[in-house]
């Protein structure tokens, strides 16, 4: 390949960044201070509210640059609550452990999401006040620690420097409540009145993340409609959780929460961390390009960088059914010091020559450097179902070819009950109820009637798939509102069929996710099924697969079918569905194809 030049802002020499070169993380520095801790250090709010942080910093007097992390778990959760405060300030950092408003130590009412943009303003200007700061802020922290970080940025703390938001979301409505307009049931309900309304969470102390689950037992609760009554069969009683239900669609009830219309107000650079099997990949991935294409400053647009793994939610070097091997694990932490001590500390240690995008390559199980994401090289081809109409279950007919369909092909048809819904195996789920997560084999789910199944002839030579995923589906229902899932499976030699994406359209919202709109019951729709994107090499000897089918339960809710007011009914019917692959409704998967590069 030959080298690609990019220009950095004027703080920066000129580099070269060569396209193939060997990807490295870097190892953490070896500490070198002794730490003292401040409890309980009060931090009033704008508005009066105060908010209590725990405060360890370097024995030795100073000013030192300072890392804030905001939590809603509490500064004193078991066992990993200190690892990170402790590890960042025998670096030589001030790092402020803060528990957000209303959770635990700190004053206020706990409303999710919602306050974090002017306590993380006011908190960040705090710190940079301090006797011992130097002025230079940065924030550190995953999942809601990470979402915190985007909300504080978009507001422009004056002494926030950079920001590094591990595994987090960029706009709660699309990829977190909901994904794109499925309502997540697991992790709405697991994580949200479940977890934040137990008695364990709600005191301070010593507990873990999983506190509040083993409280409950399931099988009955995910099952109950309508949804506005499950908190009572669990023993809460959440707002946040009623006002959930009740904004379904984007509205203005959401659009604040959201960095994404709003990357052009972040001037300093950001650098995102997550998995392709992360909950929250869509922050990850989002967030990037939103930086590199939108951020205010060329200093944000071209020095913002990512890093994205065979992961969930937290590097691990085997998920789900699958081990990536030892190449798989990056010391989150070891990676969020090399990126400060460069920002805050002016160490000249390479930050700016780092590749603006790393990334995991599945299959080949390979790290690779990359100038951008979307990659510029990928070839959108469009991959077309094909059945003779039987693409019921692995046994039926479905096959997947470049070649486009014949004009009379038969379409494929099966029916949706609510009442029996396909199970979640594997995907993109965490933090809620407890389901598989991550690359699980699906050939439990494929041997299912209402599951379409379409697969490709084995591959003569390998293909390489990095890039955003869609499906296009020309499909009717008899119902006034339904669900569509696609699946993108990677089929090995011995028949497993490992998961690498999917995603979901409510039909609703297949036009807008502001304004829905019922179907015209047996009008054929062309739906666009975001898929997000992966990263996977198929093998020789492997299979492409698709898997459509209408429920993934209790990732997503059950939809009734019925088109009644989202979450207020019990009501439920069996939707008789249609999937369309001829000349006319040429149903196919856009995948982004990396050509081969040949010496």
């Amino acid at each position: 390949m030959t080298s690609t030049a990019w220009r950095l802002s004027a703080c920066c020499a000129l580099a070269v960044w060569p396209a193939a070169a060997q990807v490295t993380f870097p190892a953490p520095r070896p500490p070198s201070n002794d730490i003292r801790i401040e409890n309980h250090v009060p931090v009033r709010m704008r508005d009066g509210v105060v908010l209590y942080a725990d405060v360890y910093r370097p024995v030795k007097q100073g000013r030192y640059p300072v890392l804030v992390s905001r939590t809603p778990y509490s500064t004193e959760r078991f066992p990993d609550a200190y690892a990170a405060a402790v590890f960042f300030a025998r670096r030589g950092y001030v790092f402020v452990f803060q528990d957000v408003r209303g959770r635990h130590e700190s004053d206020g009412k706990w409303d999710p999401f919602r306050n974090e943009q002017e306590d993380g303003y006011d908190t960040v200007e705090w710190a940079a006040a301090q006797p011992w700061s130097n002025g230079k802020v940065g924030m550190e922290g995953a999942s809601y620690l990470g979402f915190v970080q985007w909300q504080a940025a978009v507001k422009a703390p004056p002494h926030l420097v950079a920001i590094f938001p591990n595994l987090a979301s960029t706009s709660i409505y699309h990829d977190t409540i909901t994904f794109n307009g499925g309502f997540r049931l697991s992790l709405a309900f697991g994580w949200g009145p479940v977890r934040q309304e137990s008695r364990i969470m709600q005191n301070p102390g010593v507990h873990t993340m999983g506190d509040g689950i083993e409280e409950l037992s399931f099988d009955k609760i995910l099952w109950h409609l309508p949804l506005n009554d499950m908190q009572r069969l669990a023993g809460r009683n959440a707002q946040f959780y009623r006002d959930w239900l009740a904004h379904p669609d984007y509205d203005d009830y959401w659009k604040p929460l959201s960095v994404e219309d709003r990357f052009e107000s972040i001037a300093i650079p950001v650098h995102t961390f997550g998995g392709w099997y992360d909950i929250l990949a869509q922050g990850t991935l989002h967030g990037f390009e939103g930086m590199s294409h939108k951020g205010k400053t060329t200093l944000a647009r071209e020095q913002s960088k990512m890093v994205i793994g065979p992961w969930g939610h937290g590097a691990t070097r085997k998920y789900g059914d699958i081990d990536f091997g030892e190449q798989a694990m990056v010391d989150a932490h070891a990676l969020e010091l090399h990126w400060y001590d460069y920002w805050l500390k002016g160490i000249d240690n390479g930050v700016p020559q780092d590749p603006p995008v790393r990334l995991f390559v599945m299959g080949r199980n390979q790290w690779r450097a990359e100038k951008e994401f979307p990659l510029s090289r990928a070839e959108y081809r469009k991959l077309y179902l094909h059945s003779g109409g039987n693409a019921n279950s692995e046994r039926g007919d479905g096959q997947l070819s470049w070649n486009e369909p014949a004009a009379g092909a038969h379409p494929d048809h099966y029916r949706y009950d609510p009442d029996l819904p396909v199970p979640s195996v594997g995907g993109s789920n965490c933090c809620g109820t407890p389901t598989p997560a991550g690359p699980v084999d699906q050939r439990v789910v494929e041997r299912r009637h209402d599951v379409l199944v379409y697969t490709s002839d084995y591959l003569a030579e390998e293909l390489e798939v990095t890039g955003p995923l869609k499906l296009v589906l020309y499909a009717s229902s008899d119902a006034p509102d339904t669900d569509f899932i696609a699946k993108l499976v990677d089929v090995y030699p011995d028949g497993r069929a490992i998961n690498l994406a999917e995603g979901i359209v409510r039909a609703r919202y297949r036009e807008s996710l502001s304004r829905p709109r019922p179907l015209e019951p047996g009008k054929v729709y062309a739906f666009e099924i975001d898929m997000l994107a992966t990263s996977n090499v198929f093998l020789k000897g492997h299979r492409i697969r698709v898997d459509v089918t209408s429920s993934h339960f209790p990732q997503f809710d059950r939809n009734p079918n019925t088109g009644e007011p989202f979450g207020a009914s019990a009501r439920v019917r069996v939707a008789a569905q249609t999937v369309e692959h001829s000349r006319v409704y040429p149903s196919h998967i856009l995948l982004p194809v990396i050509p081969v590069t040949r010496p």
